[in-house]
């Protein structure tokens, strides 16, 4: 059975793009237009919730990166 649910998202413009945010999901998006951008997200948030389908085990790792202090 199917459900609606409501997702929060947010949009700024980055550069020469539109980027769009899930703030309830780790999931982002850009488009040529804040619209795009939108459109753009809401399949990426559709495809983050089904269910994985690998062929292989996913592994995690670790790695280190260089940040300047903040």
């Amino acid at each position: 059975m199917n459900q609606r649910t409501t997702f929060t998202a947010r949009v700024w413009r980055e550069g020469d793009v539109f980027v769009a945010q899930c703030l309830d999901y780790d999931v982002s998006s850009y488009g040529d237009t804040e619209q795009e951008a939108k459109e753009s997200l809401r399949e990426a948030v559709k495809l983050h919730l089904e269910p994985p389908v690998a062929t292989i085990l996913p592994q995690l790792y670790t790695f280190d990166l260089e940040t300047r202090a903040a």
